[in-house]
C-alpha cells in the first residue's frame, strides 16, 4: 500500500486506525444479525470500497452477532483473538496474492476459535474447513469484477446458516440489505448480477 505521497505503508500501519474501531464496535454492538453488525459498522466507519477492512467487519460482525444470542459464551479475548488472526491473513491485495478472499479466513479463524480448533483436534478442524470452504465457494459464484461489500453479504448471510448448521445456534435475519456504493466501484458494479444492487441512485 502506498500514501498519495507514494510512500510506502506496511500491513502493520495500514488501516490500524480501522481495524481499532472495528474491535470497538465489536465488543460494544448488540445485534444478533452479523448482516445488520456489518452494515452498522460499515456506516461508522471510513473504510474504502474494496478492501482487507471488509474482512475485520466479516470476522466482527460473526462473533458479536452469536455472543450476542446468549447460547454460547464468547469473551471479549475470543473476539479480539478472531481479529488478530484474521488481521494476520486478510492484508492488503490478498485475493490477488493467495487465489481468496481474505473474508473466507475470516469466517474461518471465528469458526476456528469458537471451536478451538486445532491440528491435533479431529471434527473442530474438520468442520471449520467445510465452512472456509462453502464460504469461498459462494464467494466464487460472486465474482466477475470482485466486490468486497458483496463478498461481504453474501458470506455473513452463509455463515449465518453455517453456525445453525455446525455450531446449532440460529441468528437473527432482520431483512433484506440493498447497496447503495454501486457508483463507487473502481471497477464497475456487476449491478444487476449483484443481489444486493439498487438501481435508484
Amino acid at each position: 500500500m502506498y500514501c498519495p505521497s507514494n510512500h510506502y505503508v506496511c500491513d502493520e500501519c495500514h488501516g490500524k486506525e480501522q481495524f481499532d474501531e472495528v474491535l470497538r464496535i465489536a465488543l460494544l454492538v448488540k445485534g444478533k444479525d452479523p448482516m445488520t453488525n456489518a452494515e452498522y459498522m460499515m456506516k461508522k466507519i471510513n473504510i474504502p470500497m474494496l478492501g482487507c477492512e471488509h474482512a475485520w467487519i466479516a470476522t466482527a460482525s460473526l462473533m458479536a452477532a452469536i455472543r450476542n444470542t446468549g447460547e454460547i459464551t464468547i469473551t471479549d479475548e475470543q473476539i479480539k483473538e478472531a481479529l488478530q488472526r484474521t488481521k494476520k491473513q486478510a492484508i492488503g491485495a490478498y485475493c490477488g496474492l493467495t487465489g481468496i478472499c481474505g473474508i473466507a479466513p475470516a469466517i474461518g479463524a471465528s469458526f476456528s476459535v469458537i471451536l478451538g480448533a486445532a491440528c491435533p483436534k479431529d471434527q473442530e478442524t474438520a468442520v471449520t474447513m467445510h465452512a472456509v470452504a462453502r464460504v469461498i465457494e459462494a464467494i466464487a459464484n460472486e465474482a466477475g469484477p470482485c466486490c468486497c461489500k458483496n463478498f461481504l453479504r453474501t458470506s455473513l448471510s452463509l455463515a449465518s446458516e453455517l453456525a445453525e448448521e455446525y455450531l446449532k445456534i440460529k441468528l437473527v435475519k432482520d431483512g433484506k440489505v440493498t447497496c447503495v456504493d454501486s457508483h463507487h466501484h473502481p471497477h464497475g458494479c456487476r449491478e444487476t448480477k449483484c443481489k444486493y444492487f439498487n438501481n435508484v441512485r
